[in-house]
């Protein structure tokens, strides 16, 4: 059984008798508190009314038992059960809590006055009832007037409907946190006009249906009706004589507050009969008037329990009339319309409404509502094969446009499957189909297929369809078509849209060729842009236009012009908002969240990606972006126990299913992570693997992301000759296409091969080359700017200049840009570091003094980032480097009870999710250092696990 209680603010809204409202509910409260607070208090008398179900008797019972009062008699009186007894006749101080006043008869309410007229000092009385079940409105007691004695204090309270906050507190109340949300809050307000009594026996039905509940509004729908709101509405309407009903049904076929003349039409009744039957509705509560004008049921959610009395045949009459009535309004709500022409029974009516409804929710971009709309018609069992015929590209238009949604694509699937469409529109379906496959749902070799026929069928037919067939088949961002397949579909494309005269299908031709041409980084890719019509008048042309525009923006992203982003998605955003959408829109967003990763905007960005996902829970592939940055942000960060799963979208897709550039940037994100793992053979598959998805595409732009860690895995797994073919095809592919991304990150793979690949006799010859080649990728990319991945690069310049300088001629392996020392050398250092032992002398040689300064710089720029894992790394290198500091005096510093310096670094890295190996080789410790090191930090702070060190600050000196 599930409860939820209620507890009122004290009272309503609260007037006296002259009508001036109070404002202050709590004065009622005081007033009585003064009355009974001793024998020479005035009497008080406190009319509170409220509708059936707001709570009258429950504030009875908080009244009985306020606080501050003396222990006196509380008598109630239960109007319509009996008189209290010869109790009436009291004369020492009482409060009396009369319940339920309308329910008295005349007899019983000439003895409540009595009483009323006769409250002595130190008394009071509360007085509920229901407005709209008073024998006389607005006379609670009875025509005779009432003597109001001089110094009886009289007010008047009206009891409020629960606000959408009191709804949401009860629903949590009885369902929990995780079924509370704005959804299901908003319709069980909408459906119980926020009455107290209804809402908590609807939480009570919602709780016994749905074990699971997840909080949608369908949920709270299907719930029904609760059994007490059903039996009081049915019992009104049944109160009314047979020819006055009809009014009440008629309300409950419109389901909401209508005017008179609309209620009246639809009942059906004539003007003087439908006008006698409305007064005595509303004298009777079968009906309320909600606003002014308007009438219908006090709670919303009675309508349905009177619509499933009402009979067959009538029903239809009534859906039949509402239908006429609704068609004359101005806009027309056409799903509305519809769905009585459907519930009347008139199929041809309902189709045609759907139609015109799905159009203007379209034509307003209100595409979610036409899909669900149409998703819903399509799925009617005998759907005659013309009506199937025209709604099923209304479908599928939307859909495109929309955002995802599986039903729509089985439903299309079905639907291109029936011989019997006439070829045009089977052709018009399939294309939207491919473009549903390929955008919204990432199943990128079937959308293909399904494009590839459809370019086919429509060719002969329907000349601007076949050119957006065509169009779709030249973005390249799909793994497994090589670029010069993308480029002859798009001399197809051309021609096909310039046969067709079509000025729309010209735009879309021209939005995926400005998409194309960035991917490549065409020279001609810039005055393309500025070819889109964005000034068009034809909405048609503005939408291609704005996807346009957002096509070039995704792919300055992947260049490096991040300083054009920013102009292009906001003007595309801006098209895209008129004229409806909201795919592009998201894809926009997406873009956004690169931007913000490259450019190193990564406040809060963790929290924005998460964001993003959760908005768009039903359709993962558009959420891509968003996941990926996640997992850039959780290696960065050395969350690592999360990275791995961002990276692979949750589950919900492989890399090699991503978009090329977002696939590669992923795979290079996944390599990094298993170099610092030292899985080592792992990573040199993943290098392979990935390497090869770009090199098929051909869009060597988009190698950027994933050629330095690529290299970097195939050195150190001794495949240096595929590295060096990496190296040299990247190179040749760029040739001299203006890609500041990709050319940094050219110049960043070489650093990595002349770092690791020097002969031994030219070892300090050979770091010294990768420091500068190091230092120029640095340099270029604080141009673009790109903070995280200059830092990286400087980092590696630093550390090749150090390693140069020792006496030993094998420094670090590239690996330490991501991952360890070898573990004896890790542990010696740990050693040293455990016996204040100074680290190997380092010469003051002015490049070498830089090389320090420019690793402290580094460490710095990584913390301010928010870079945890890499920020330590780079403090750890620099400690194995760094002369002692001067005056330190011998022996290890006591910190008592603070973490030392090393115990915060490890303790911050293990909330991370690293594990003690991984810990070391990131600092350049021993495994065993680390766990003394964790176990001491545990110690200090009092934490029972490694996670609980995040909630654990040690104590403060």
């Amino acid at each position: 059984m599930v409860r939820a209680t209620w507890t009122h603010p004290p009272l309503g809204t609260e007037e006296s008798e002259g009508g001036d409202v109070i404002t202050t509910c709590g004065s009622a409260l005081r007033s009585l508190e003064r009355a009974l607070s001793g024998r020479e208090a005035d009497p008080v008398l406190m009319f509170v009314e409220g509708a059936a179900g707001e709570g009258k008797s429950h504030l009875l019972q908080e009244l009985a038992d306020l606080p501050g009062i003396p222990d006196l008699a509380r008598l109630w009186w239960r109007c319509g059960g009996g008189p209290p007894g010869e109790d009436e006749h009291r004369r020492e101080p009482t409060l009396w809590l009369v319940d339920d006043v309308h329910r008295a008869d005349e007899d019983e309410l000439r003895r409540l006055r009595r009483v009323l007229e006769g409250l002595e000092r130190g008394s009071a009385a509360v007085v509920t009832y229901r407005p709209e079940e008073l024998a006389l409105p607005g006379l609670p007691l009875g025509r005779a007037p009432m003597a109001y004695p001089n110094r009886l204090a009289v007010l008047r309270n009206r009891l409020a409907p629960w606000d959408e906050e009191r709804v949401r507190r009860a629903a949590a109340e009885a369902l929990g946190g995780s079924g509370c949300t704005d959804e299901a809050v908003t319709r069980l307000h909408e459906r119980t006009g926020g009455v107290p009594r209804v809402v908590v026996d609807l939480l009570a039905m919602v709780r016994e249906q749905w074990p699971a509940f997840t909080g949608t509004a369908a949920e709270v729908d299907a719930a029904g009706v609760p059994a007490r709101l059903a039996e009081l509405v049915l019992s009104r309407t049944h109160a009314l004589s047979p020819a006055y009903r009809p009014v009440v049904w008629a309300a409950a076929v419109l389901d909401g507050p209508v005017g008179r003349e609309e209620l009246i039409a639809v009942s059906g009744l004539g003007a003087a009969t439908g006008n006698s039957a409305l007064l005595r509705a509303l004298e009777s509560g079968a009906l309320a008037e909600p606003a002014e004008g308007r009438y219908g049921f006090a709670v919303p959610l009675a309508a349905s329990a009177v619509r499933a009395t009402v009979p067959g045949p009538v029903r239809q009459d009534l859906h039949r009339r509402t239908a006429r009535v609704l068609s004359r309004r101005h806009p027309v709500a056409w799903a509305d319309v519809a769905e009585h022409h459907r519930a009347a029974g008139d199929g041809h009516r309902w189709i045609r409404a759907v139609e015109r409804a799905a159009g203007a929710a379209e034509a307003s971009g209100r595409h979610q509502q036409a899909i669900t709309l149409l998703e819903r018609t399509l799925a009617t069992p005998d759907l005659p094969p013309q009506a199937r015929a025209r709604l099923a590209p209304l479908l599928a238009r939307n859909a495109v446009t929309g955002l995802r949604s599986d039903q729509t694509v089985e439903v299309l699937a079905q639907i291109v499957r029936d011989a019997a469409l006439p070829p045009a529109v089977r052709g018009e379906l399939r294309l939207d189909l491919g473009l549903m496959l390929c955008n919204q749902m990432g199943r990128f070799p079937e959308g293909w297929r399904v494009l590839e026929v459809a370019a086919a069928e429509l060719r002969e037919v329907r000349s601007a369809l076949a050119a957006r067939a065509m169009a779709a088949l030249v973005l390249p961002y799909q793994p497994g078509v090589s670029l010069d397949v993308h480029q002859g579909w798009l001399i197809k494309a051309v021609a096909a849209a310039d046969d067709s005269g079509d000025e729309a299908m010209r735009t879309a031709v021209l939005a995926n060729h400005v998409g194309l041409a960035m991917s490549w980084a065409d020279p001609e890719a810039w005055e393309l842009v500025e070819k889109l019509p964005v000034r068009s008048t034809d909405p048609a042309c503005v939408r291609q236009a704005a996807r346009g525009l957002c096509n070039a923006a995704d792919s300055a992203v992947w260049l490096g012009f991040y300083g054009r982003v920013d102009d292009l998605l906001a003007q595309g955003r801006e098209l895209s908002a008129q004229t409806g959408a909201p795919y592009t829109e998201h894809s926009a967003l997406g873009t956004l969240l690169l931007q913000a990763w490259w450019t190193g905007q990564w406040l809060g960005l963790d929290k924005r990606c998460e964001d993003f996902i959760a908005t768009t829970a039903d359709m993962p592939f558009i959420a891509s972006d968003a996941y990926v940055v996640r997992g850039l942000l959780a290696v960065a960060q050395g969350d690592w126990g999360e990275a791995r799963s961002w990276l692979f979208q949750c589950g919900t897709f492989d890399i090699e299913r991503l978009p090329v550039p977002l696939g590669a940037a992923a795979a290079g994100a996944v390599i990094r992570l298993a170099l610092a793992r030292q899985e080592v053979a792992a990573a040199a598959e993943q290098a392979r693997s990935a390497w090869q998805v770009v090199a098929e595409k051909g869009v060597w732009p988009w190698a950027a992301e994933l050629a330095p860690w690529a290299v970097e895995a195939l050195v150190r797994a001794g495949d240096g000759s595929t590295a060096h073919t990496m190296v040299r095809n990247f190179a040749q592919g760029l040739g001299r296409c203006d890609a500041p991304a990709a050319r940094a990150a050219l110049v960043w793979s070489r650093a990595v091969l002349a770092e690791t690949e020097a002969p031994a006799r030219e070892r300090r010859g050979g770091l010294l080359e990768a420091a500068k080649l190091y230092g120029k990728a640095a340099a270029a990319y604080a141009e673009l700017p790109r903070p995280y991945s200059e830092a990286l690069t400087m980092e590696g310049a630093a550390r090749c200049v150090l390693a140069a300088d020792t006496e030993e001629t094998s420094g670090p392996a590239p690996g330490q840009a991501s991952g360890p020392a070898s573990e004896t050398e890790g542990a010696a250092e740990a050693e040293a570091e455990d016996n204040a032992v100074p680290p190997p002398p380092v010469s003051d040689d002015p490049a070498t003094m830089a090389a320090l300064t420019e690793l402290e710089s580094c460490a710095q720029r990584f913390t301010d980032l928010g870079a945890v894992w890499d920020a330590a790394r780079a403090r750890a290198l620099l400690r194995t480097r760094q002369p002692a500091r001067k005056g330190r005096p011998p022996g290890r510093p006591s910190h008592a009870d603070q973490l030392s310096p090393r115990e915060e670094e490890v303790a911050q890295l293990a909330v991370s999710g690293l594990t003690n190996r991984e810990i070391a080789a990131t600092l350049h410790l021993s495994p065993r250092t680390v766990e003394q090191h964790i176990a001491g930090a545990m110690r200090k702070t009092g934490a029972l696990s490694r996670r609980d060190l995040a909630h654990r600050p040690g104590p403060t000196p």
